[in-house]
């Protein structure tokens, strides 16, 4: 029975010690302050990025990890006795990521080498991540594993909702105008994985409006369905998202009592802002 190894990105929002629990392995995202570069989960997190660049007035740029980065994953997976390694990338549709873990995976042709395009982004790729490895623990072969984290995708939904639209002004995206007054509005936009990306799907005006209609649209979406797994999303927002959360195990008390809980991470908190708050749900399948 082969050893299969399970290697995912920073971007899947996997906090490391869920990860090392699962032996799966991160391959960080890089962020970019003009000619410093800094590894997510390594050199950096979310609370020092968050003060530098409100100390500079400027977003930092970020970066597909390297083809060098993924090579050496790879490498110490198979030292540590993987046959097999699949490496479940974030989707391809807003990184280079799965392109650059691609061209290491052809840089040794000798290994057995799987490399999937989540088509989804943080714990939702997360949860893809984790059912993958338990699935690999299991005695599973690789097809049924793909199968498996894919399947997780299918049964996953994630929104989030913006606290300031402050950062999206520094990126250009939004004009700091109409920041500005969207701000003065109190709007706090939604967002949820659409299609590979990550999209503002609604403008709610005020924090309260916001987190119950993200619980609105959770509760649409599981149904009539069972909760397999929930991960609480924030960043640099704790307590914030614990308030959220009593919010939502209120209306969904399937929910358990001890979320999984994860920030953002660097790589797409940068894209987003600071005190973020929202959820990512497996139903069962």
């Amino acid at each position: 029975m082969p050893a299969i190894a399970v290697i995912t990105d920073t971007d899947s929002s996997l906090p490391p010690d869920v990860a090392a629990e699962h032996g799966i392995r991160l391959v960080p995202i890089t962020v970019i302050f003009g000619d410093e570069s800094f590894e997510t989960g390594v050199d950096i997190d979310e609370r020092r990025m968050f003060e530098r660049i409100d100390r500079d007035g400027k977003l930092p740029t970020t970066a597909a990890p390297s083809p060098g980065a993924f090579v050496a994953a790879y490498e110490d997976a198979f030292g540590a006795g993987a046959d097999q390694v699949l490496c479940i990338c974030v989707s391809s549709e807003i990184s280079t990521t799965y392109q650059s873990a691609l061209t290491a995976r052809d840089t040794l042709p000798e290994r057995d080498i799987t490399v999937l395009d989540s088509r989804t982004v943080s714990m939702i790729q997360g949860f893809m991540a984790l059912d993958a490895a338990q699935a690999a623990a299991s005695g599973a072969g690789i097809a049924d594993i793909i199968a498996r984290a894919q399947a997780v995708e299918g049964r996953s939904t994630l929104y989030g909702a913006l606290s300031t639209l402050k950062y999206i002004a520094m990126s250009g995206r939004v004009g700091h105008l109409a920041a500005g007054m969207a701000n003065l509005l109190n709007i706090k936009p939604i967002l949820a994985p659409r299609d590979g990306k990550l999209e503002m799907i609604e403008k709610v005006r005020t924090r309260k409006k916001a987190w119950n209609r993200m619980i609105e649209l959770l509760t649409l979406d599981i149904g009539a369905g069972g909760i397999e797994q929930v991960a609480l999303l924030h960043v640099t927002a704790e307590d914030q998202a614990a308030e959220f959360y009593g919010m939502l195990r209120a209306a969904l008390p399937a929910c358990p009592e001890e979320p999984l809980v994860a920030s953002l991470t660097a790589g797409l908190s940068v894209h987003t802002g600071a005190g973020i708050v929202g959820a990512a749900i497996v139903k069962a399948g």
